[in-house]
Parts: structure tokens; C-alpha cells; sequence
């Protein structure tokens, strides 16, 4: 859709002409009921003529359709083939269903009828059909009769027209340019906490917490404002001159002294760089400093040429040196204090964790779903020198928004599953840009570490990661853009009959952006509107509703919003006991990995709860309450967490066969073949083999990703296939060269240390005979 979008540039803002065409496909026709006449109608047009026969109307009415200067004339309406087609056949089922049609067309009807083949002067002809079906097409089609104003809504060319206030001051822009840990961010809070007033924006509430708590511990009073609380610096709940937010939270109408937009790499991003572009058009602030990698200062200056604002560029270079080692880890024995493992599935990082607790050493664990609370508790436990908590095991959720004090980085893997720009999922190797974000985290300046260092995990992956890092990032080539509820709303006034999500569908698909600017992906946006289109709702709640963050991956979240639309459109207050009720609170600590996965869903729920009464404050009354039960969930979670070797033990002890227990933050489906191979299999591999076994059995999904993006050739792999197992694996595409050679290494590392897995040398001189039965 963000690539559908682009149009040229040179275009005018207001030349609808200059447009391409639409997307027909997206238009939904509104139905129209045929004529069926009451008793007491009448129908003037057979009093004034006859019946119509509506045999000979039909032969006419297929006359018509097929005629090539009315397919033309249609054209010329803005009817393509698709809607001529579909306005045609709503045309006659009107007609033929219809007991009785309006009086002009059931003359011409009968004049058309009476005159064809007769061989009499023709009293009609089926041309004159045309006029009403053309009204008839703009009933079902209401788009047709107001596409330019549509257009002119959906004109996305000129996103700094889009604020006045920021427009009508001379802004002074400042980008702070450097890798990790260069000191970027700290110049620009310097700046911030000197000001009279100053807004911080960034990407992660624990930025944004950061912020705050560092602003009031300086004596300069600011506020917090994130998507689910506004926390005031004041007891009596005055308005701080600083506030530190989340970016999506900034006001465009404040005026501020200075603002920080931090990571501001993010303009780029699929589905909240609109947010970036928001607040680096709309803050009305005398100076705006942005941070972020050197990739963005094109176009940032692009950007700002076209408001007519100069930018100040400050370089930074890395405070401590960076050091790629020259060998991999290859073995857990090799850890040392102050490593981080990064992974980029939950199930690896269960799988790492316990070998290490199996070595009798303990890991914070630190993943993108855990609460905030619960990553700073874990972050504190890795770097509390007095904690025997030496290993961090986490994945690139560490990335921004933690201060860790890590000695060396260590890539468990350098493939990630991501969603693209069209929301299709795909699994690649990571870009530069979040390699160097991940390796920079080592030897932040100011920890313990003077010097960080980098490797992998894997011998074959070290050449790779070297080659990554030593790529330039590519430069930031557009500004994400996001249709706003008003754009919508007058999009909604000309088009009342279409839903939600197909009003978003009409509007990217007429939307006009140049080329400095994308369209945001709204697959998540679409999925919500669709979900609550049946329950009632104005189209503002809805719009609402439909912006809220969640991750559609978890149902039990999505079921509860679908819930909170539901009463909310029955004007019943979402109380604090209902809530309650829903989630079953109180809760226990969880015994499995299957429970701390539901903790986390019911965190997000009271998140979600938290968002909503930010903005409904009559209809989610107990935000109050709410903030309080989750903080003793987050506690919760923590010693889930701080146990979760237990749980990820008691999760296989559970598992029926061929289950590995745990689920990974990337759900990618087996078939039932799928997990028969596995579980015929399931006694002779380790646990850490079981579950990448399970995680591989989704990568045939990923159609478009070659062997040798996964770092293997396909003469290569079958080289590889030496049993019946790793052949089935290795023919369904389940198993790559160096999944296979991960899974020999550490099978025959723990041949080698007598440790044999989840099962006994007997299981697998067991399941070695069931092997051969099978062949057999």
C-alpha cells in the first residue's frame, strides 16, 4: 500500500485530473432494493403505457451491456470495466425484480420494447437506456459522483500545510548524529533540561520514564505522558513546563522552548513512522534536536527545505571503542561475566537460558513482551555487581531504552523474523542498521566495561555478522504519513454506507504523497475495524478504537477489546470489578511457560484498559484501581521470570508428544506432518534441538527467502541429509545448513559431557529401533 501510494512530486495539489486511477476493486457497492410496490401504489408508467414484457426487457437490457460506445461512454464516467460490469448487473436485477420502476424509465423501457424488430419507426433505442443507468451505477457507487472531492481529502502531498502553528514560527533544527553510545542523546537532554520549557519524544515508554525521572531528580518539574497515564511533577496536578512522552502522545498545538526527537531513524518505519513525521513537522518549538543514526540527515533536510528551516548537523563518534572479535562463542562452557546472548525468538531464548542454568550459572532474561517494570527489574539484577547474576539472555528488545552494562555482545543468530511493508512476514538476515543498534549496547560509556566486544554464537554466522557491520546503512529515503481522523470523518461524510476499513482501503488507494513520504501500513488498523464493525459505534469511537495498541498475535487481548467496544456501544461504564472479573483476578504466579503467557496477555489488557481511559474517561472510570493491580501483576510476572527455567521445565514435563511446551514470539504454523516428524524424533534430540525443530517447521512460509539468504546452498543441504529424519527435514524445507549443523554440534557436545537431553541413552536406543520399524 506505502509503495502504492507514491505519485510524482511535480504533481499539483489540487489538479485531480493529473491523478492515476483508483482502485475499483476497493469500491463495495451499496445495495439497493428492487421496486416491489405496495398495494396502494400505483404504477404511473403501465397506466400511461402497458406492462412491460420482461422477457423482451431483458433481451434489450443484454443488448445494451454489450454495446462498445456505452462501455466507452461509461469510461468516460469513471465506470472501468469492473464497475460497468457490476453496476450493469445491478442495474437489471433492480429492473427485473422490480414490480414497478419510476415512470420516465418504464416509457423508455416500453418505447425500446415496442419499437425493436418490428420493423416500424424505432420509438426508443437502447441507448437511451444510458442516463438512468448511469444514476442507478452513482446510487450503488457513491464514490462516483464526488471522486474529486475525494481526491482533494486524501491529497497527502503537503504534510506541512497540515500545521499552521509550527508554520508560523522560524524553528531552529538541530540533528544530532552518532552510533550507540556516542553521547547524542545526552547533548540534546542537556539542552532540554536548560530550557524554560522543552518536550522529549521517543519511541519507548521507558525512554520517555527515563526522562522524566532524570528531568525531577535535577529539580527541573516535568511531566510523564505516555499512551495509558499522564503522571503530573506537581502534587496539585499543575501542568509541568517539561514533559517527557511517548511520540505518538506529542501536542503539535504546545509551544515549547525546546524538543527532542529521539531515534529519529524511526520516520522510516512501516507502521509508526507517521508518528516521527508528526512531530518533526508539527512541534512548535524555537529549536527541535533530533537524534538519531547519520542515515536520516538527507532526509531530514529534505524535509525541513520544504518548511523552509536550516539543519544544524553535530556529529558524534562512539565514546569507548567497539571490538568484532575473530572467533565465535561455539560453546556456552566459554561465557563470561557481562555477556548478553541475543536471540530473536522466545524459544531460543528458553532454550539458551536453561543450558546455562544447566551449567550452573545464573541469566536475567529481558523480551520485548515483558512489562516494563519487569525489564528494568531484570536489567537492575545484570547489572548489580553485588548480584551473581552475570548473563544476560535477551532479545533485540535491548536495543534502545535500557542501560545495561554489558561486556560483549553474542548474536545466538543473525536471521530475524519481520513484517515488511506489506505486512507479510519474512524471515531475513538482520539489516545494519539493527546490528550496529544491537552490538553498540556493549561497553556503554560510563559502566564498569571500558570496551565492548562482539561475536556470534556460531562459527559461520562471525563471517556474516563482519560483513553486516562493515555495510553502510542505507540512507532513510521517506517519511511515514497515517490518514487522521478528520481526513476520515469527511471521507465517511460522502461515503456513509462504507465500513471502516473500506473507507481506509478507498483512501490509500486515491491518496497522492511524493516522494519523500509513504503511506504507513494499516493492517493492524484494518484488522480492529473489521473485527468491531458489527457493534454499533460513531465513527470517531470507532476510528478510536481501532488505534489501539495491541498485538493482534494474542487472543485473548483482541477478545477483550472486541468486549470493551461492545459495552462501550451499550453506554455501560467498564468498571473496575468487571475487569476483575474478566481476568480472573486475582492471579497466582505462573507454573508453566503457558501461564507467564497469560500474565503478559492480561498485562496488556490492563494496558489496553489504561489507553482507553485516557481518551473515554467516562466509559473506563477505574484507571486508578486498574494502575494498581497491574503493578502487583508486574511483580508477579518478575518471579515467573526470575524462575523461568522452572517453568520452562515444568512446560516440557507437561507437553503431550511432539510438543515442545513454549511458543515462540513469531508464530509460524506446523502442519500435522510437521509435528508427526518431530515426535517421531522426540526422545532421540535435546531440548534445544526439539525446539528449533519446532521454530523451522514455519519457514516454508517464508516463500520468498532463498538458501542463500539463510546462509546455504541447496547442493549443500542435501550433503547434509544423513538420516531418515534430516532428510524429511531437509526435502519440506524445515531444516537449513546451518540449522543442521547446529543440531549435530550439540548433539554431539552433550554425547561428549554424558548429557543426553530430555531423554536416556535407552530412549534412544528405543526410538532408534521405532526409526527403523517405520523405514521398514
Amino acid at each position: 500500500l506505502a509503495s502504492s501510494a507514491s505519485s510524482s512530486s511535480s504533481a499539483s495539489s489540487g489538479d485531480g485530473g493529473a491523478s492515476r486511477a483508483p482502485d475499483t476493486s476497493l469500491f463495495v457497492p451499496v445495495p439497493l432494493k428492487p421496486g416491489l410496490g405496495g398495494a396502494g401504489e400505483e404504477d404511473v408508467g403501465a397506466e400511461l403505457t402497458r406492462p412491460l414484457d420482461k422477457g423482451e426487457v431483458l433481451k434489450n437490457l443484454n443488448k445494451f451491456y454489450k454495446r462498445k460506445e456505452i462501455q466507452r461512454l461509461g469510461a468516460e464516467h469513471g465506470l472501468d470495466a469492473r464497475l460497468f460490469h457490476q453496476a450493469f448487473i445491478s442495474f437489471r436485477k433492480y429492473i427485473m425484480e422490480s414490480s414497478s420502476v419510476s415512470a420516465d424509465l418504464h416509457i423508455i423501457l416500453n418505447d425500446i420494447c415496442c419499437g425493436a424488430g418490428k420493423g416500424f419507426v424505432l420509438l426508443g433505442h437502447v441507448d437511451d437506456l444510458f442516463p438512468f443507468f448511469l444514476r442507478h451505477a452513482k446510487q450503488i457507487f457513491p464514490m462516483l459522483d464526488c471522486m474529486d472531492d475525494l481526491r482533494k481529502i486524501s491529497d497527502l502531498r503537503l504534510p506541512p500545510n497540515w500545521y499552521p502553528d509550527a508554520r508560523a514560527i522560524q524553528r531552529k533544527i538541530i540533528f544530532h548524529a552518532g552510533p550507540t553510545n556516542s553521547g547524542k542523546t545526552y547533548h540534546a537532554i542537556q539542552r532540554f533540561l536548560s530550557a524554560k520549557s522543552g518536550i522529549y519524544c521517543g519511541p519507548l515508554k521507558l525512554l520517555a520514564h527515563e526522562i522524566f525521572q532524570k528531568s525531577n531528580d535535577a529539580n527541573v518539574p516535568c511531566d510523564l505522558v505516555t499512551g495509558e497515564e499522564r503522571v503530573f511533577a506537581s502534587e496539585n496536578a499543575r501542568q509541568a513546563p517539561h514533559v517527557a512522552c511517548t511520540i505518538e502522545m506529542c501536542s503539535t498545538n504546545t509551544p515549547y522552548e525546546v524538543a527532542v526527537i529521539d531515534e529519529i531513524q524511526m520516520i522510516r518505519d512501516p507502521a509508526r513512522g507517521w508518528a516521527w513525521t508528526r512531530a518533526l513537522l508539527g512541534l512548535c518549538a524555537e529549536e527541535i534536536h533530533v537524534c538519531g543514526e547519520p542515515a536520516a540527515i538527507d532526509l531530514v533536510t529534505e524535509l525541513m527545505y520544504t518548511t523552509g528551516e536550516e539543519v544544524e548537523v553535530r556529529n558524534y563518534k562512539r565514546l569507548t571503542p567497539l571490538t568484532v572479535l575473530d572467533y565465535a562463542l561455539e560453546s556456552l562452557d566459554n561465557l563470561r561475566p557481562g555477556d548478553c546472548i541475543v536471540c530473536f525468538s522466545k524459544n531460543d531464548i528458553y532454550s539458551v537460558s536453561r543450558q546455562i542454568e544447566a551449567r550452573g550459572l545464573e541469566c536475567a532474561v529481558i523480551y520485548g513482551s515483558l512489562p516494563p517494570g519487569t525489564k528494568l527489574e531484570q536489567a537492575k539484577k545484570f547489572n548489580d555487581p553485588d548480584d551473581p547474576c552475570k548473563i544476560l539472555v535477551a532479545t533485540d528488545a535491548i536495543g534502545m531504552g535500557l542501560n545495561l552494562c554489558i561486556r560483549r555482545i553474542i548474536f545466538n543468530s543473525i536471521v530475524k523474523p519481520t513484517v515488511n511493508e506489506k505486512g507479510e512476514k519474512e524471515i531475513d538476515s538482520i539489516t545494519t542498521s539493527q546490528a550496529l543498534q544491537i552490538a553498540g549496547r556493549a561497553g556503554r560509556f560510563g559502566s564498569s566495561f571500558k570496551q565492548g566486544e562482539v561475536t556470534t554464537m556460531h562459527r559461520d554466522d562471525l563471517v556474516r555478522l563482519k560483513e553486516i557491520l562493515s555495510e553502510a546503512v542505507p540512507p532513510v529515503k521517506a517519511a511515514g504519513l497515517h490518514p487522521t481522523p478528520e481526513q476520515i470523518e469527511m471521507f465517511a461524510y460522502h461515503l456513509p454506507d462504507a465500513t471502516l476499513s473500506n473507507l481506509i482501503d478507498i483512501f490509500v488507494s486515491l491518496s497522492q504523497v511524493d516522494g519523500m513520504y509513504f503511506v504507513c501500513n494499516i493492517d493492524d488498523f484494518k484488522f480492529l475495524a473489521d473485527m468491531i464493525q458489527h457493534i454499533p459505534l460513531n465513527l470517531r469511537s470507532r476510528y478510536v478504537f481501532c488505534t489501539a495498541p495491541l498485538n493482534r498475535k494474542e487472543p485473548f487481548v483482541c477478545t477483550t477489546l472486541l468486549k470493551f467496544a461492545r459495552q462501550f456501544s451499550r453506554n455501560e461504564p467498564l468498571t473496575f470489578d468487571w475487569l476483575c472479573r474478566h481476568t480472573k483476578w486475582p492471579l497466582a504466579a505462573p507454573k508453566n511457560i503457558k501461564e507467564l503467557l497469560h500474565l503478559e496477555a492480561v498485562h496488556d489488557v490492563f494496558d489496553l484498559y489504561l489507553w482507553l481511559s485516557y481518551r473515554f474517561m467516562d466509559m473506563f472510570p477505574d484507571a486508578v484501581l486498574v494502575r494498581d493491580i497491574q503493578k502487583k501483576l508486574d511483580d508477579i510476572i518478575q518471579i515467573g521470570v526470575s524462575n523461568i527455567t522452572k517453568l520452562i521445565r515444568a512446560s516440557q514435563s507437561a507437553a503431550a508428544p511432539g510438543t515442545a511446551g513454549v511458543v515462540s514470539d513469531f508464530p509460524l504454523s506446523t502442519t500435522q506432518k510437521d509435528a508427526k516428524v518431530i515426535s517421531d524424533h522426540h526422545s532421540a534430540a535435546s531440548t534445544e534441538a526439539l525446539s528449533i525443530a519446532v521454530e523451522a517447521a514455519g519457514l516454508r512460509r517464508a516463500k520468498n527467502l532463498g538458501p542463500s539468504r539463510l546462509g546455504g546452498r541447496q547442493e549443500d543441504l542435501k550433503s547434509y541429509g544423513r538420516g531418515s529424519l534430516a532428510n524429511r527435514l531437509l526435502q519440506e524445507g524445515l531444516l537449513t545448513q546451518e540449522m543442521l549443523r547446529q543440531l549435530e554440534s550439540e548433539w554431539q557436545d552433550q554425547h561428549r559431557n554424558g548429557r543426553y537431553g530430555i531423554g536416556s541413552k535407552r530412549d534412544d536406543q528405543h526410538t532408534s529401533k521405532e526409526t527403523r520399524k517405520k523405514r521398514k
